[in-house]
């Protein structure tokens, strides 16, 4: 099946991002969200976003127009029903993500596959409450969506071969990289990425590095383009702790168990970068350590 119209739930950080390269890519999308507020933050986001490219030369005003045109909002997550492709890309909360499968189930039509956006929550228990397990993927796109190449794709245990050769294809359009991974918690870049920010917070936590002296060492003596800590405030703390606890829950290893600072940071509301407070202070014109 080719597909061509696709729907996106929640019009947050990832789900504009989403939806910003799909329409480039010339597909046509619907994204809904509970406000509209959220959708018209993330209609203004995503034309700057693409203005943005413009100016770089990545793309023309042409195909920016055609792109903009090709995005439509809506409140009713009904109106995702008939199209051919539906990602979720809701809060990383599994009974959120379960709660929009059940509400969509009435609307779809037989051809529909759903996919979700999780970075870490199993995709056969989220197909297991659907009507059409064969036809459900994870499909996790990296943050920021437009910038970076690579897109997990995850099988659950029922999904089918024409599915996942559906899915790869439309990677392919994007222009993105795929990276096949096996339904386990967090899946292969966040198994690997989320216990290197837990672990640079432990280093903080027992005193062995400030935020500064943490992130520069990993820039610097890693080659790597940003700190963990400044890293996880981008992430949003909150997602971190919640891979974290997916990690430490589904795999039962203590190596997974959060520390109890970014617990504790989670619980004082300072998420990083979207809440202006994580590791750094983001109210000034220049990030300040917190710690």
């Amino acid at each position: 099946m080719a597909i061509q119209t696709v729907g996106i739930v929640g019009a947050g950080q990832m789900g504009s991002g989403i939806a910003h390269v799909f329409a480039l890519a010339g597909y046509d999308v619907l994204m809904t969200d509970v406000n509209q507020a959220s959708l018209d933050k993330a209609m203004a986001l995503i034309d700057r976003n693409i203005e943005r490219q413009v100016t770089r030369g990545k793309t023309t005003a042409e195909a920016k127009a055609a792109a903009m045109a090709r995005i439509k909002t809506t409140l009713k997550l009904a109106d995702l029903g008939p199209l051919d492709l539906i990602i979720e890309a809701a809060t990383e909360r599994e009974t959120v993500k379960q709660a929009i499968f059940e509400d969509l189930a009435p609307h779809l039509k037989p051809h529909t596959i759903l996919t979700s956006n999780t970075s870490s929550i199993s995709i056969t228990r989220l197909a297991s409450r659907t009507d059409r397990p064969e036809k459900f993927m994870g499909f996790h796109f990296m943050n920021p969506v437009p910038v970076m190449q690579l897109v997990e794709l995850i099988r659950g245990i029922a999904t089918d071969g024409p599915t996942y050769d559906a899915l790869l294809e439309v990677v392919v359009r994007l222009g993105k990289t795929a990276a096949p991974a096996e339904d386990f918690p967090a899946f292969i870049v966040n198994r690997i990425l989320m216990p290197m920010i837990n672990e640079a917070v432990y280093t903080l936590y027992e005193g062995v590095g400030s935020v500064k002296s943490i992130d520069e060492s990993l820039k610097l003596g890693a080659n790597h383009p940003m700190g963990p800590l400044e890293l996880a405030d981008f992430i949003g703390l909150d997602t971190c702790l919640a891979i974290m606890n997916v990690l430490h829950d589904g795999l039962a290893d203590t190596k997974y168990r959060p520390c109890p600072l970014l617990t504790k940071y989670v619980e004082a509301g300072w998420l990083g970068r979207k809440t202006q407070r994580g590791f750094y202070d983001y109210r000034g014109e220049v990030p300040v350590p917190t710690r």
